[in-house]
């Protein structure tokens, strides 16, 4: 596990390109060296320069990076691990190729000699990685299917520069010009959507993607994975899977589910698991309990209360597997832990989960280098609400509209505001709100923080017309995020679409990022294994109405697992891993909030109206309306703002 970065000048009208400046290929690293703490690596050749920080967890003596093939025409900076590393060796091996080290990174670089870009089709794991191709004069960068691991980019006329973070490409001097639109976004979904980032010269690699760039500056960017889902009409929701009964199917996924826990247990270093005591990290714990032969180190973090706390439901999981347990229940200072970790995602970002992530992450590490986590279950076996809430609002318009629209929605618009996890009003209000969308703008409407008519409202003059100029739009629907997902899959079952766009915006670009910054931000690597590319596949396959029944969720994982856990995490229903931030809004943070949110630092910002950023605070503090995700976006962005070096418009 590593931090990586690196550039290559570009050749121009038969000019030499100049050479990459060591010094600043070292300041790059420096700027990840939590990424990898143990030791740093460079390589330098005239135009191009690799950089990197190692996380030792593979081949602890002989795996340092880059490294090369025998004579030294292939090097590779990379971040990941691959699963498959040791079977790949050895039919490596078999075809005559000399390997020096025992890690996973050398396997990489021998396999691009074989297969060139198409090596990434064999690797099982997560992984983002650069190799230069001395003889080509060619950088090949890559990205797992998912998108577990982190890849920023930007292509100029003068170069390309890349890293595992964004902070990476500051330092080596990429514009800190804004994306307006991706902002403008962001605000909508509290995180920044894939490929665009905070800032307008820099993208991020989509997963399942590699790009080659070469040494003239020419270069192509190419998908090589995407998730199977069967289309074809007409996706009805009685459709059945071609082959299989049910039972042969959990069979199946429970053999998948097993080998992808057993492969992610590979370690020269101790490893544990964050257990949140749902039913995605417990399912791992079981695995890990079968395919161990020592008690399984387990990491919980709770909160005082109870409706935000998990704490006893991990302890149960615990005692039924005779873990190691380990827990922490949140008394942070959160003044000082806010900016910590709100900064580290160099973006805005407001998932605010990232919080207890980074509590349970720096738990952890004290104890071991690597934990596997249950992430991705939702977005896999259809864990959320939301699939199959279209189902039900499908039933919802069948009413009379007088009905709807003169009973049931006052009555529910009426309801007070809850400060609890999840609460009863804001998922009604949230339906009776979109339930006349189709369904595709119906789920988006689900994920939506500020929207349209909200944001416009916040916005000064200058910065509308600064979107506007960027965009050439007076107005720009941020569902757009979504649309050309759907598109993509718009012949696949409704849940199949749901599952597809998920797994392309929520899961790629807030919770992957939320783990793999505040992980590695403690040092700490985790693994996913219920993203195993092959199980995702299988998955993928099964017949919708298999993964979520009426309206119970992930009933394939349940059915799957139900033989090896208690009862009540089985039936258990979804909880999330969040802190309890409406209440620390009104209480611990107020002041925090309004000092944040003050006339005075808006201004300097320059981008909202104060009074309408006053009455979005005022309304959740007097207990009027939950807002308390439309601050924490408002938060982040302003804090990220003010960490910038200089002013980000001119």
């Amino acid at each position: 596990m590593c931090g990586i970065c690196g550039q290559l000048n570009f050749d121009r009208s038969g000019a030499a390109a100049p050479p990459v400046s060591g010094h600043e290929l070292r300041r790059m690293t420096e700027t990840i060296r939590h990424r990898g703490p143990d030791s740093d690596g460079f390589y330098l050749d005239e135009n191009v320069g690799l950089g990197m920080r190692r996380l030792r967890i593979i081949d602890l003596e002989t795996g340092e990076q880059p490294i090369s093939n025998e004579d030294g025409t292939l090097w590779i900076v990379y971040n990941g691990e691959i699963y498959n590393y040791l079977e790949l060796r050895s039919e490596l091996v078999a075809r005559g190729h000399v390997l020096r080290t025992h890690s996973d990174t050398e396997t990489i670089v021998h396999l691009y000699e074989e297969y060139g870009p198409r090596c990434v089709e064999r690797l099982n794991g997560m992984f983002a990685f650069a190799l230069w191709d001395a003889r080509r004069r060619e950088l090949f960068l890559a990205r797992d299917r998912l998108g577990i691991k982190p890849l920023y980019y930007t292509l100029s006329a003068e170069r390309a520069v890349f890293g595992s973070e964004l902070k990476c490409l500051l330092a080596a001097g990429v514009s800190r010009e804004p994306d307006l639109l991706a902002l403008h976004d962001y605000l909508s979904l509290f995180y920044v959507p894939t490929p665009r980032s905070a800032y307008k010269e820099v993208r991020k690699l989509e997963p399942g993607h590699w790009l080659l760039v070469r040494s003239d500056g020419r270069h192509t960017l190419e998908r090589y994975w995407d998730i199977p889902f069967p289309q074809g009409q007409p996706p009805l929701e009685g459709t059945r899977a071609e082959h299989g009964t049910r039972e042969e199917h959990v069979e199946a996924i429970r053999h998948l589910l097993r080998e992808s826990v057993r492969r992610q247990l590979r370690s020269d270093v101790p490893l544990g698991i964050l257990l949140s005591g749902g039913l995605d990290s417990t399912s791992v714990v079981a695995c890990m309990s079968g395919l161990l032969d020592r008690p399984v180190r387990t990491f919980s973090i709770g909160f005082h209360e109870p409706s935000y706390n998990e704490l006893p439901d991990a302890r149960r999981v615990a005692q039924a597997f005779q873990t190691e347990h380990h827990e922490l229940v949140v008394e942070p200072d959160l003044q000082t832990l806010i900016p910590k970790v709100v900064l580290q995602f160099d973006e805005p970002f407001a998932d605010y989960s990232a919080l207890p992530t980074y509590l349970v992450s720096q738990m952890a590490r004290q104890e071991v280098t690597v934990a596997l986590s249950g992430d991705g279950g939702d977005e896999v076996f259809a864990g959320y609400p939301t699939h199959y809430a279209y189902r039900v609002a499908r039933l919802y318009r069948r009413l009379p509209r007088w009905v709807r629209q003169s009973v049931i929605a006052p009555a529910v618009l009426r309801l007070p505001t809850s400060t609890e996890r999840i609460s009863f009003d804001y998922m009604a209000k949230r339906f009776v709100t979109g339930a006349h969308l189709p369904f595709q703008q119906g789920h988006y409407w689900w994920k939506v923080i500020l929207n349209e008519a909200e944001k416009a409202d916040l916005y000064t003059g200058d910065f509308a017309e600064a979107l506007r100029a960027q965009t050439g739009a007076l107005a720009r629907d941020s569902y757009a995020v979504f649309a050309p997902h759907f598109d993509r899959v718009r012949a696949a079952h409704p849940l199949n679409q749901l599952l597809y766009v998920d797994a392309k915006t929520f899961l790629l670009d807030d919770c992957l990022v939320k783990v793999d910054r505040m992980s590695m931000a403690n040092s700490l690597e985790v693994r996913v294994p219920l993203l195993d590319h092959e199980l995702v596949e299988y998955v993928a396959r099964v017949a919708p109405h298999w993964k979520s029944t009426r309206f119970q969720t992930k009933s394939l994982l349940r059915d799957v697992v139900r033989p090896f856990l208690p009862p009540t995490i089985v039936r258990g229903k979804k909880r999330g891993f969040t802190p309890p931030l409406p209440i620390w809004l009104q209480r611990e943070l107020r002041e925090f909030t309004y000092d944040v949110l003050s006339p005075a630092r808006l201004r300097a910002l320059g981008w909202f109206r104060p009074e309408a950023v006053r009455q979005i605070v005022d309304q959740h503090m007097q207990g009027e309306r939950d807002n308390n995700r439309a601050i924490w976006t408002l938060l982040c962005l302003v804090l990220w703002y003010e960490n910038q070096s200089k002013p980000l418009l001119a």
